[in-house]
């Protein structure tokens, strides 16, 4: 092949290139053409996405209608059931958390019609942290896309931690320790700390102790409950155990039947968004506390997973507790111990055997 036949061949080959070049130059000058006339059409929603009509606007006058009117359809009764709070400390919240931040002012969307209410953005926020459901859960009654419900969680949680988390995080200040003592002492405990001289295994003890489960590490001053108690003796002290620390546990306990999120696996996956749904949830927990602690006779009816009501632990008293102690070990002593239990057991089934 000669030069002038090369030079051909690799003129032409340059030339198809300029063509293609060009062409595809054209087919996106096209496309950008045809976004810019749908994104200008739909100011500014995203190119080839599907819009559903959720009628936001007739549903958030539901909304309203059904909790937050001068009579709304639902009382006072079940809005606390519902909300895990009375309806004027939800409003209390919803105004702080819009004045806090702009993303829960209501605004016209980029096709020209009002957007989501504080309401309806809060309520989706609360049903998730109270039901612990997935996001796209409340789209059927807030008509909210699931994005939409994620974002308006994390941001609600975020406004919670920033206005009130100063308040109702602090430490315990000379009031609230007095109130909280005056409280445990009508409970039947003593105001100070009593003085501690008891002995166990022939060993003097001057230090207190204190009842814990088994998730902290066995250390002497943790007196920690038996799991799975065989026998008599066992099951007595599980029994005295877990029914005196039932306070500290039941705080707990009550934290979770109104924020169902948090016993159930974490739907977050960002340390922050975790931590500032578990922080939200104590500081509403300690406002729901504030709010109805003069009202008397308020029950907690939450809906319980089925996990909170397997395996319930006996929280009946056993005053006679050391007593029995001692009359087994006095048992043991004189040999009725549980080589002596299971020869007896052996020589009741030879006798019926034989009997038989």
């Amino acid at each position: 092949m000669s030069a002038i036949t090369r030079a051909l061949i690799h003129q032409e080959d340059e030339d198809l290139d300029d063509e293609l070049d060009h062409f595809m130059l054209l087919l996106m000058s096209e496309y950008e053409k045809r976004k810019h006339k749908q994104r200008k059409k739909h100011r500014g929603s995203v190119f080839g996405h599907k819009v559903y009509n959720r009628g936001r606007e007739e549903y958030a006058i539901k909304l309203y209608l059904d909790y937050f009117a001068d009579k709304p359809t639902y009382p006072e009764k079940i809005f606390r059931r519902r909300f895990r709070m009375s309806s004027r400390l939800f409003k209390r919240i919803a105004e702080a958390v819009e004045k806090n931040d702009t993303y829960f002012i209501q605004k016209n969307n980029a096709a020209g019609h009002c957007g989501l209410t504080c309401l309806q953005k809060v309520t989706a926020a609360f049903r998730q942290l109270a039901y612990g459901v997935p996001a796209d859960y409340v789209d059927e009654y807030v008509r909210m896309g699931e994005s939409t419900a994620i974002e308006s969680l994390r941001k609600f949680v975020k406004s919670i931690c920033e206005v009130f988390g100063k308040e109702y995080l602090r430490a315990p200040n000379e009031d609230d320790t007095t109130r909280l003592l005056n409280i445990a002492e009508h409970r039947g405990f003593p105001s100070e700390a009593p003085s501690v001289n008891y002995i166990v295994n022939m060993h003097n003890y001057d230090m207190g102790y204190y009842l814990a489960d088994g998730i902290y590490p066995p250390w002497s001053t943790f007196v920690k409950t038996i799991k799975a108690p065989s026998n008599l003796k066992d099951k007595n002290f599980a029994a005295a155990q877990e029914s005196q620390r039932k306070d500290v546990e039941r705080a707990f306990g009550v934290l979770q039947a109104r924020f169902a999120i948090i016993r159930n696996p974490a739907r977050f996956w960002d340390e922050e968004t975790l931590r500032d749904i578990m922080m939200s949830c104590i500081i509403m927990h300690n406002m729901i506390i504030e709010d109805e602690r003069n009202v008397i006779g308020l029950d907690v009816p939450y809906d319980k997973s089925a996990i909170e009501t397997e395996g319930v632990v006996s929280r009946a008293g056993t005053s006679n507790f050391s007593s029995f102690v001692q009359g087994l070990g006095s048992e043991q002593q004189q040999g009725a111990g549980p080589a002596n239990s299971s020869s007896n057991v052996a020589r009741q089934q030879q006798q019926v055997a034989s009997e038989n």
